[in-house]
């Protein structure tokens, strides 16, 4: 029986979001500070002669099927470019909800290559990885390599490493999916118009204070127009607000998820706590993140 390979696709955070403007070939032109989270979907890969896709876990319904599959069409796209690559059975455990602007299907994707890259002896700066990841989906490079990065561009510009304090949060989901597409188009930008704003600041920060004393100068462009969308994020970030000890609530990618940050891991759990109290059907995660 072939040896099993297996990782974590950890949710991605995007602590700001700038949006700079629509560049002519009409994607956004972003500036993001993305972290990652302690939860996650699990991704195994048992060597194997074909590509596959088993999926399970809470929200494994949701995740679409093998010819939607973001694991699918990175793995694909990788075996398009490394002559006799060797593949085999993704076993996906999906627990984050998807749609939910936190990358969990980027996450899974990238999680997809880094397995293949380890079955094959790649390593992830290989052309043919990088060039999978991009082709795959916006969030996939910064995904590749789960550790608190810039990304800039409409995703494929990604930075090095950041070592950030780590912050404790609380994550949470309404259950209900914003399509990302519809949150750009409410945003309503033409091709070749910019957004004014402050300008993103230099992601290093000792402490936490000063970390957050930082993001409290940055924003999320896409908050307004999602809410738009979907008003049921802005009750998720009143509740968020409410909760003992919350330095700072706000949104995450194109939504619906919000984060809340505490500065303890007990600060955190007890939020995520009241929360599920108030709503029990929603989705509520107390994690930490880097």
């Amino acid at each position: 029986m072939p040896q099993s390979l297996a990782t974590r696709a950890p949710a991605k955070i995007n602590l700001t979001l700038h949006v700079l403007g629509r560049r002519a070939d009409g994607y956004h032109a972003l500036e993001s500070l993305v972290v990652f989270a302690g939860t996650g979907d699990d991704l195994r890969l048992t060597p194997g002669p074909s590509l596959a896709l088993e999926v399970s876990g809470p929200t494994a319904p949701l995740a679409g099927s093998d010819a939607d599959n973001l694991v699918m069409k990175a793995a694909r796209l990788l075996a398009e470019r490394v002559q006799g690559l060797k593949v085999g059975t993704f076993h996906l455990t999906k627990r984050l909800p998807v749609a939910a602007g936190i990358g969990g299907g980027s996450s899974d994707a990238a999680a997809a290559l880094r397995l293949l890259a380890r079955l094959n002896g790649l390593p992830l700066s290989h052309p043919a990885v990088r060039e999978a990841a991009r082709l795959t989906g916006a969030d996939v490079p910064v995904c590749l390599e789960p550790s608190a990065r810039m990304m800039r561009g409409a995703g494929e510009d990604v930075g090095p490493g950041l070592n950030l304090p780590r912050l404790f949060a609380v994550l949470v989901n309404a259950r209900v999916p914003v399509e990302t597409p519809a949150v750009f188009k409410a945003l309503g930008l033409q091709p070749g118009q910019k957004l004014s704003g402050t300008e993103h600041f230099a992601p290093e920060a000792s402490s936490l204070d000063t970390l957050l004393a930082l993001l409290k100068q940055t924003r999320n462009d896409l908050e307004l127009p999602a809410r738009k969308v979907q008003p049921v994020i802005g009750e998720a970030l009143g509740l968020m607000r409410e909760t003992d000890g919350c330095r700072l609530a706000r949104m995450s990618g194109s939504g619906a998820t919000v984060f809340g940050l505490y500065d303890d891991c007990e600060a955190a759990a007890k939020a995520g706590r009241h929360i599920l109290r108030v709503r029990p059907d929603w989705w509520v995660k107390a994690t930490s993140l880097r």
